[in-house]
């Protein structure tokens, strides 16, 4: 009989609760690395997008121009968003078309802040259950071995003569359980420290964004003020 087949056969012949915490496991990595290829994406995306859009926005291009191209656009995402809802908000009360009780700058740049949040807020979804996985996995697992073992000991208590090869395969059975919880756990702490890591270096390229182009917004209001 093979390593493998070996494996194969202890978990099969795993009590019921062995077997449970093990499909818990397996059903929790399973679920982890693909939202881990998910996020992956979906970061990697935002990562490209960003690059895009601060390229043209420091182009030299008219604020006007690239407003008006965004608001023909409906896939508006990261820094196009927080761009085109500061400069949205800013333009209408520019116009005079609402009344107001803030400065003009300070009512786009608490758009923008309202729209970083939200665009952190879809990279920063379900992270946390990858910390989760990566937190409870080996403690699922390790109850499973406690488990194994315990049925191990108590089958040895009932038998005259004890040797090592009747508790043998209970002991490793519940230590597949163990194993099983590192083989879940591990990537997903992995992948959740990437990407929150990922996620924190946007959030500052977001951060650095709307500080500048409210810094230039205060630009254009003064030199507008100036002119009238």
């Amino acid at each position: 009989m093979s390593f493998d087949q070996t494996i194969l056969q202890l978990i099969l012949d795993a009590s019921l609760i062995v077997k449970v915490v093990m499909a818990i496991l397996v059903l929790a990595s399973i679920a982890s690395w693909f939202l881990i290829f998910m996020k992956s994406g979906q970061i990697n995306k935002a990562y490209r997008r960003l690059d895009i859009f601060e390229d043209r926005f420091w182009s030299g291009i008219s604020l006007n121009k690239l407003y008006n191209d965004l608001s023909q656009r409906t896939d508006r995402e990261g820094m196009a968003a927080i761009f085109f809802g500061g400069y949205h908000e800013y333009a209408r009360l520019n116009k005079g078309e609402t009344p107001r009780t803030l400065p003009i700058v300070d009512t786009a740049a608490r758009a923008m802040r309202v729209a970083e949040t939200r665009e952190l807020d879809k990279l920063e979804q379900n992270l946390t259950f990858l910390a989760t996985v990566g937190s409870t996995s080996p403690y699922i697992g390790l109850f499973g071995t406690v488990w194994g073992i315990m049925n191990s000991f108590l089958s040895l208590s009932a038998m005259k003569q004890a040797t090592l090869a009747v508790v043998a395969p209970g002991i490793a059975e519940a230590l597949i359980a163990t194993a099983i919880g590192l083989f879940a756990a591990i990537p997903a702490v992995i992948a959740y420290n990437r990407f929150s890591d990922r996620v924190d270096r946007i959030s500052v390229r977001y951060e650095n964004f709307r500080e500048e182009f409210t810094t230039l917004l205060e630009r254009q209001v003064i030199l507008k003020n100036g002119d009238s």
